[in-house]
Order: C-alpha cells, then structure tokens, then sequence
C-alpha cells in the first residue's frame, strides 16, 4: 500500500513539474508567434490583427501602416510552405491541430510522444499563426505540455500509465496557461479524450496541480492576471423568456458545427489526394486562405472581416464592446463565421500547423453575436453580447464533445459566470444534437473503448460469466491410465476429439492427455509397444469447475497453454460434466460486448 501512495505521490510532483515546463512553453510559443507576427503582418503586410483586451501586447508603439492586400496572399502560403517544410524534415507528426495526436497518444501509443514534437509543433505553429494562417493555439500548446509530460515519463522508465496521465497533465497546464483558465484546463484534459460526457478521473488530480502551476507560471511571468475578454459588467441572465432566444441560437450552432467537422476533414482528405509536394500542397493552402480572408473583406467592406486570419479573437471583442451592430454587424458575423470555417480548413487541411479550439471559439461567438443581434432587434434578447459568449461555449461544447470543460473554460475566459445557466441550456443542446459530427477523430467513445482501459473492462466483463454459461456438457471419452500407446493412438485416430481426461482403476481423475503427447512416440517403435498413457499424461490434471468466472479460466487456460480443458463438478473432482474450449470465451466475450453495445445505443436513441 505504501508503494502506491508513493507512486501517486511522485505522479503529483512530477505534474508540478510538467506544469511549470507546460507554462515556460506557452510563454515561449506566444512570444514566438507575437514576434512572427510583429514583423511578417505588422511589419510587411501593415495589418495589425486585434486581439482580446486582456491578451499582453509583446510590442509597444507600433506605427499604423498601409495595408498591403497582396502581402496577405504571399504570407499565409509562406507560413504553411515553411511549416509544412519543417515539420516534413524533423516530425510528421507536428503537422494538423495537435490536439488529436496528443489524443491518440494517451490511447494508441500507451502515452509516448516523441521528445522533438513539442519544439517543431511549437516552431511551425508561430510561423503558421504569425504569418497569417487561421488556426488557435489551444493545439500547439496542448502538444507542447503533453510533450514534454511523455518525455518525461518516458526517461524516468515510470511506464505506460504514468505517462498517459503526464501526458494529459502536460495538454491540461497548456490549455489552462494559453487561456488564462486553469480549473478548465485542467477539465479539457480529461474531458477531451472521450466522446462520451465522461471524464478520465485518474488524470484529473495531476491536471488541477499542472495547470494551476502552468498559469501562475505563464501570468506571473506576464504579471497579467486578468481574463482574456473584456465584457460589460451588466451581462447576465435574468429573462426566463430569453431561454426561446437561446434555444434558437442552439439550432443555428448545430449545422454550423456539422459544416466546420465536415468541410475540415473532406478538405483534409480533397488536399491529401493532391499530387506533387506537400510543402507545395500545403502552400497553396496558404495561398487559398489569404485569398478568403481577402474575399471576406471585399465583401462585408469592413476590415474587421479579416479576423478569418490568426486567431481572429479581434472581432469577439468587438461585439463585447458593442461595437458590432445591426443588420450590417449581423451580416459581419456570419460572414467571419463561414469564411473562418473555410479558411481554418485550408490551412490546417493542407499541412499548416495551428489548433482548431481557437476558430471554435471565433465560429461560434460570431453566430452567437449574429443571433444575438438579430434577437435584440426582435424583442427577444437584451444583451447581444451574451450570445456571443454562449454560442462560444455551446459551439465548441458540439463539435468537440466537451460541455462541461467548455463552458468553464468560456467562463474562465470571459471573468463571468452570470451566463451558466443559458450555457448550460445551449452546451446540454448542442451536444445531444450534434452525436454525428466530431472535430476530433482520435477520441474514443468512452473508457470501455479506450485501448489504455481495455484490459480493465475485459476483466470485469468476464468475471460477470460463469464457465457454467459456456461450457459444452456432454459424455467426455476418456483413456485408461494401463491403457497401451498403441490402443492410445488408435482411440485418437478413431475419435474426433484432441483432449481426453485419463482416469485409474478406481475411475479417479489422474491426468489429462491430447494428440500433441503422443505424437513424438508414434516412430519410436520400442516405445511404441512399451508405453502407457500413464507415461506421457500431464499430471495433475488442470481443471475448471461451472462456478468458476471466465476471467479464472482464462487464466488458467494460459497457465498450461491449452485451448481445452476438462469441466469438474463443483462437489466432485473426479466428476466430469464436459469440456471449456478456448473459443467458447471468445465468442461469449463479443456478444456480450455488442449486447451492451446495442443497449448503449438503444437508450443513446430513445
């Protein structure tokens, strides 16, 4: 017992650990992405995106320049070349939003993520994001701490799953740094693996410890311990009316979740079966993003429509601070929102390296703050800016199976719980209604799926089965222990059975003996004539009995190494009521999984 409270004690330290390297690695990579950023868009673009009020300005007094359309076009595509160029060379892997691979890890790869991932992911990210190419940095960052909690683990020889859970103690204290939310970082990282509303509890303890240490490590550094978002102070719910309004806004969110998962992964797949390069393909990506975010500020008119580049939280904090409105900001938003879904998908799809939890949030706060302004012009809302902040939530609660985390991490993010409750409404909305569409492919459906548990389903599942539901009850042939090798291997060749129980004068069970034993004899003629079952029986015989669980009789299936085995009566060893074959298990064991399958989607559906 000491030993485990050992081994968790030292996952815990280790997480405080993995947490302060998580929170230096978000200051590293926001540094890096803000200097890309300074000198490509700033710099020779003259476009200086806007972020939210309380995101740090890395750099002070910069002059307002001409923008440069064209320079948009050129900037984006070398980003992704360049990305996509370098993380080809040093880590495949890098490539796409992160937060799946780090996903795939914990379940696939018993936690190991290669060491040089989080430093290419980190490089290829601040150049996509810095040059223009629309993405979020939730990806990056979550592969950056999960990273480093493998490596981790990895050298210290801890095993599979402690580097499973520094893994996501890692993914926790990224999130919860880069956002400025750290009990929703700690949430996501164990909400996000599953598609279920499940969450992996073993991680959670360690995540609350790396991501608090990541934040206070990352805010501290910054001295900026605010939330990211600005809002009005008078934004809360207190219209039990406006739950029709909210309700409306859950169902515009839900196909605009089914077309941000469906057109990312069919461009995934449309730029895959490009021919030539990849860094090529994966420019032209680029090309195609700087292109929409062009065509979007053609035309709304508005340069406000070029938040489909970066992450594009500019325009979010332009509905906080109420200076989107009416019908021209209703068709603002829903521009941002369709352009940013295509533009997210060129650059991610086609070799860029960004996250796609920052667009989720751009996505779903603009259609929240169009639906809002539509309600407030109708009667039905007071707050336009309230729906932004819910469809924020109930957006990326839909598309990433993650209501809970979401709607803290939205919280967190905005310094107002005054929302829950309409949050709560939407989220539990979005995610009954959008089972279909998931914007992460690695996540499995719950624990019982996952490859890390599966082994502790398996066993539960077969300790609920008795030998007695499986077993073949029959009259078992049986050899005599006097019986002679010849009479012995006529018996078999005359018999379809491979398995037969060997008993004594007084009918006592002695040994068991198959064809595989005498098979050696059978050109020893010598032998051949001398030797009895007796001598080449194995003894004691190994037996199960009907009360037995299947779990027990797997066991000692591999103890011997045999694929059949003598059923004994629970009150008479000497009793034989059949044979136990390997393959009864098997097959009792997968209709058993697709019975509880089948009533898992039937109560899923009703």
């Amino acid at each position: 017992m000491s030993s485990t409270r050992w081994s968790r004690r030292t996952i815990y330290l280790l997480a405080i650990v993995v947490g302060a390297v998580a929170g230096l690695g978000a200051l590293a990579f926001e540094a890096g992405a803000a200097t890309v950023t300074h000198f490509a868009l700033h710099g020779f673009a003259g476009y200086a995106p806007r972020g939210p009020s309380g995101e740090v300005q890395w750099f002070h007094g910069e002059d307002v320049r001409q923008l440069v359309p064209w320079a948009l076009l050129v900037l984006p595509a070398f980003g992704c070349w360049l990305s996509s160029l370098l993380s080809r060379w040093f880590a495949p892997e890098a490539r796409g939003h992160g937060t799946d691979a780090a996903i795939d890890a914990y379940h696939q790869r018993g936690g190991r993520i290669r060491g040089r991932v989080p430093i290419v992911k980190g490089i290829c990210s601040a150049l996509t994001l810095g040059t223009g190419g629309s993405g979020g940095r939730e990806g990056p960052i979550a592969q950056i701490g999960a990273g480093f909690g493998s490596f981790l683990g990895q050298r210290l020889g801890l095993g599979e799953t402690a580097c499973r859970t520094l893994l996501a103690a890692g993914m926790a204290g990224g999130v919860g740094a880069i956002f400025r939310a750290p009990f929703a970082g700690a949430l996501f990282a164990a909400e996000i693996l599953y598609r279920d509303a499940e969450l992996e509890t073993e991680v959670v303890m360690p995540a609350f410890l790396s991501s608090a240490v990541a934040y206070c490590v990352f805010c501290g550094t910054l001295g900026e311990f605010g939330s990211l978002f600005a809002i009005a102070p008078d934004l809360s719910f207190h219209r039990v009316d406006e739950l029709f309004a909210y309700t409306v806004l859950a169902l515009v969110l839900v196909p605009m979740i089914a077309f941000y998962t469906r057109f990312f992964y069919a461009s995934e797949r449309w730029f895959h079966g490009l021919p030539g390069p990849r860094p090529l393909i994966a420019a032209g990506g680029g090309l195609a993003t700087g292109g929409v975010a062009l065509g979007a500020w053609w035309l709304a008119g508005d340069e406000r429509a070029l938040a489909v580049l970066g992450n594009g939280y500019g325009v979010l904090q332009d509905v906080f601070d109420g200076r989107v409105v009416g019908l021209a900001g209703i068709g603002l938003l829903v521009l941002v929102a369709v352009c940013k879904v295509v533009a997210t998908s060129c650059t991610i799809a086609s070799g860029g390296s960004a996250g796609v939890f920052g667009p989720s949030m751009v996505i779903g706060g603009a259609m929240g703050g169009a639906v809002g302004l539509a309600c407030h012009r109708l009667g039905l809302a007071d707050h336009p800016a309230a729906f932004c902040i819910v469809g924020m939530c109930g957006f990326f609660a839909g598309a990433a199976k993650t209501p809970i985390s979401t709607i803290v991490m939205v919280t967190e993010m905005t310094g107002s719980y005054r929302l829950l409750l309409p949050a709560m409404w939407v989220c539990g909305l979005t995610f009954l209604l959008s089972r279909r569409f998931a914007l992460y492919q690695k996540q499995m459906q719950n624990r019982a799926f996952s490859p890390a548990h599966r082994g502790e389903y398996v066993v539960a599942l077969l300790e609920q089965m008795k030998v007695a539901d499986v077993f073949e009850p029959s009259a078992v042939e049986v050899v005599r222990a006097a019986s002679p090798l010849r009479d012995i291997v006529q018996q078999i060749v005359a018999s379809k059975e491979g398995y037969f129980p060997v008993v004594d004068e007084q009918d006592q069970f002695v040994g068991m003996l198959s064809a595989t034993d005498v098979r050696p004899f059978l050109f020893e003629r010598d032998v051949y004539q001398l030797a009895i079952a007796a001598d080449v029986m194995a003894s004691p015989p190994v037996v199960v009995r009907p009360g037995d669980d299947l779990h027990r009789a797997i066991e000692t299936f591999d103890s011997v190494w045999l694929d059949e085995l003598p059923v004994v009566a629970d009150d008479d060893p000497n009793r034989i009521l059949g044979r136990l074959r390997r393959r009864a298990i098997n097959r009792a064991y997968t209709a058993r999984m697709k019975e509880l399958q089948a009533d898992r989607a039937q109560r899923g559906t009703g």
